[in-house]
C-alpha cells in the first residue's frame, strides 16, 4: 500500500491525479500505475486501469487470476468493473469513495448512478437495433476456437 500512496503523490507532483495502484502476484510487484487521465487526455487512464494494463501485459494474459491489487483510493465504478474483468483475486484500498468525493471527483456520484433506472439515469441511455447486436454474438458463440474470458 506504501507504493501505491507513493505514486498517488508523485502523480500529484506531476500535475496528475491523486491516484496510484500496484498489483502483486506472489510476493512481488509485476506493475504499478498512478492516474494520468489529465497528463493524456485519457478518461480511462486511472491508477488502476494502467496497472492492469500493465500487469496483463507483462504476465501475457488477460486474466489476473492470482494477482492482488493496491490501490491508494476506493475503486470507481469502472476501475471495479475492469478489477472484476481482469479476475483479480484481492482489492485492498487507503481512501474511500466518500474521501475521493470530498476532494471534488465524483467517484460516489457514479456509484450512486448505478442504482438509478435506465430512464432515471443523468447520462441518457437507450437500447436500440437488438436484433442486429445480437449477430455478433451469434458469431461469437459460432467460433470454435474462441478464446472465453
Amino acid at each position: 500500500m506504501a507504493r501505491a500512496v507513493e505514486l498517488a503523490r508523485a502523480s500529484v507532483a506531476k500535475g496528475g491525479g491523486p491516484f496510484g495502484a500496484v498489483i502483486v502476484k506472489d510476493g512481488e510487484i509485476v506493475a504499478e500505475a498512478s492516474n494520468r487521465v489529465v497528463l493524456d487526455s485519457d478518461p480511462t487512464a486511472h491508477a488502476e486501469v494502467g496497472a492492469i494494463r500493465a500487469a496483463a501485459a507483462s504476465l501475457g494474459t488477460h486474466v489476473l487470476e492470482g494477482c492482488e491489487v493496491y490501490s491508494s483510493c476506493e475503486p470507481c465504478p469502472m476501475c471495479l468493473g475492469a478489477l472484476f474483468w481482469a479476475r483479480v483475486d484481492r482489492v485492498y484500498f487507503g481512501a474511500t469513495r466518500i474521501d475521493a468525493a470530498e476532494a471534488g471527483f465524483d467517484d460516489e456520484a457514479l456509484y450512486q448512478e448505478l442504482k438509478c433506472d435506465l430512464d432515471h439515469r443523468s447520462l441518457p441511455i437507450a437500447q436500440m437495433d437488438r436484433d442486429d447486436a445480437l449477430l455478433a454474438f451469434s458469431d461469437w458463440r459460432a467460433q470454435a476456437d474462441r478464446t472465453p474470458y
